[in-house]
């Protein structure tokens, strides 16, 4: 069933609705405890990385080779015949001969939409401009049911750059699918966009928007925190300006619940400080982690016979 809704791959967390992610949510569980198998035996997937990646690129590949599975690709458009003035539809009309799954990152929004147009195996959407990142996204959800057991009745709050933010674009989508109370914690320059926010409220999700975290922090479950995207900026002297609005500190925890959760999709910059990562309530390690079982189940699913 799975498979057949996404048989042209993963585009947008939109894609799904909650029989979906409660789906893919149980097959990563069902990965945890297979570490390695030969699912993929014989497959091949090609990782085709336009902008800079580590956790991403390397999970992805990781999750092929422990389902017996190869990789062939690049992690630079500087090493690709893009490079030479090649178009990314002809480039994914080649890749798509030697690979039966192809996952795309790229600086533009679009990209992956538009490579999959082209494609004739299924296209998964690892991160374009400051769109969507949506299996970053599903192992978000994992990791937070992992840690608290179920997302229904949660208050999760987003927080940092939720107007360039890719994944917490894919983040709010899926736990709309959710009973959830969410809060979007930004600079008021950095605002979730609009658009975001018209299909929010289309599909009725409880949010609040705020500034200022530490009015709303003892009431959390979880708070998912990302770093300002300068490379998204086009005027630096603005990202100088609010590069260091928010810094969650290690005395920060000392107003949070029992059982609360810090994520972040990493990198980090500074928005974190490194006395806060022996808590046992930061679980961005564990998030890492948890991108192996999740891109196993999705690459299972999309390429299994």
């Amino acid at each position: 069933m799975f498979h057949e809704k996404f048989r042209e791959g993963i585009i947008s967390a939109k894609q799904f609705d909650k029989d979906d992610i409660e789906y893919i949510l149980s097959k990563s569980r069902e990965m945890i405890k297979k570490k390695n198998t030969d699912l993929l035996n014989g497959k091949i997937l090609a990782t085709l990385f336009f902008e800079p990646s580590t956790r991403t690129r390397l999970s992805f590949e990781s999750a092929m080779y422990r389902l017996g599975g190869n990789v062939i690709g690049f992690h630079s458009g500087d090493v690709s015949s893009i490079k030479k003035g090649e178009s990314i539809a002809d480039t994914i009309r080649t890749v798509e001969n030697y690979s039966d799954c192809i996952v795309i990152r790229h600086s533009l929004e679009g990209a992956a939409r538009m490579a999959s147009k082209f494609a004739k195996v299924p296209i998964i959407n690892a991160g374009s401009g400051s769109g969507e990142h949506p299996t970053q996204a599903l192992l978000d959800l994992l990791t937070i049911t992992q840690e608290l057991g179920s997302l229904d009745g949660l208050n999760i709050g987003l927080m940092g750059d939720l107007k360039y933010g890719r994944t917490v674009h894919s983040l709010s989508v899926l736990l709309s699918n959710f009973n959830v109370n969410a809060y979007f914690i930004s600079p008021v320059e950095l605002q979730m966009r609009n658009r975001d926010k018209d299909f929010l409220r289309q599909r009725q999700m409880n949010y609040k928007e705020i500034t200022n975290f530490r009015k709303i922090l003892n009431t959390l479950d979880v708070l998912y925190m990302t770093r300002i995207q300068k490379e998204r900026f086009v005027d630096l002297e603005e990202y100088e300006k609010i590069k260091n609005f928010y810094i969650f500190r290690k005395e920060d925890l000392e107003d949070t619940k029992e059982n609360f959760r810090l994520l972040h999709p990493l990198p980090r910059v500074n928005e974190i400080s490194p006395d806060v990562d022996s808590s046992n309530k930061s679980v961005y390690f564990k998030q890492t982690f948890y991108g192996i079982p999740m891109r196993k189940a999705i690459l299972a699913e999309m390429m299994h016979d």
